[in-house]
């Protein structure tokens, strides 16, 4: 034949890359499973972080329990009154709420577990506020004279429910029992409620006792769109100690 059969040419796509092919499926096989393993390492990592510190290592002990505490009021703390009313056009009974954060005072228990002498607590009364400033008012001139009789006092004279070691963590149970005196007039009454104590030195929780209008001495509101007052006023602190 006169022209030599041409052979056919088989080119390599793979090499004409400039690469092997099989040795680039490999490496990219790794790395994608070194990338698959960090990011569940990565994922593992934050779900520790997320739970926090071995039990233990999340923060240090608390305080040992004490004999005797400081408690002073603190920011946070409140007094409010709640009194039924009917209010005229409503068929339904309304709660007339005061509120004020004029509380002050310290409540100091001895080691042996009573009251010491010096505890104190008070309220300025002339900063009650509650929705109706009509009804504060009267409050304050007609009910309270808090021009005469501006302050409500508790002087605690016994606690019980409370441990002689007072806790720094946990919650109790306590009624704390004293004279009240308001509108010049002194009775004794009982709190009940609970308190929570924090690893902070910090004693918080609420407290309530009742007692009716005639037991101090004063006088129900009389409002033109009030039709009737009950004469039960419950009476709650929303305390936050210091303790020391």
């Amino acid at each position: 034949m006169g022209e030599s059969a041409k052979q056919p040419v088989h080119l390599s796509f793979h090499r004409f890359l400039g690469f092997p092919f099989q040795r680039w499926q490999v490496t990219s096989n790794v790395l994608l499973r070194l990338a698959m393993a960090g990011a569940l390492l990565a994922a593992g990592v934050v779900a520790v972080l997320a739970q926090g510190p071995p039990p233990g290592q999340a923060r240090p002990p608390a305080p040992p329990p004490t004999a005797g505490a400081h408690l002073e009021i603190i920011d946070g703390s409140s007094a409010s009154y709640r009194v039924q009313e009917q209010l005229a056009g409503v068929n339904f009974p309304n709660d007339a709420v005061g509120t004020t954060s004029a509380v002050s005072g310290t409540l100091a228990i001895a080691p042996d577990g009573s009251v010491d002498s010096s505890s104190k607590l008070t309220v300025d009364l002339r900063t009650l506020k509650s929705d109706q400033d009509m009804r504060d008012g009267f409050i304050q001139r007609r009910t309270l004279e808090t021009e005469k009789y501006p302050l409500a006092e508790f002087v605690p004279t016994r606690i019980q429910g409370l441990p002689v070691m007072i806790p720094t963590t946990g919650q109790t149970g306590f009624e704390l029992t004293g004279n009240m005196t308001i509108h010049g007039a002194t009775k004794e009454v009982t709190f009940r409620g609970i308190a929570t104590f924090g690893r902070d030195s910090t004693v918080a929780g609420r407290a309530t006792t009742n007692f009716t209008f005639s037991t101090f001495g004063i006088t129900k509101p009389s409002l033109a769109r009030v039709l009737s007052v009950d004469d039960k006023i419950h009476l709650e602190m929303v305390f936050r100690f210091k303790r020391s």
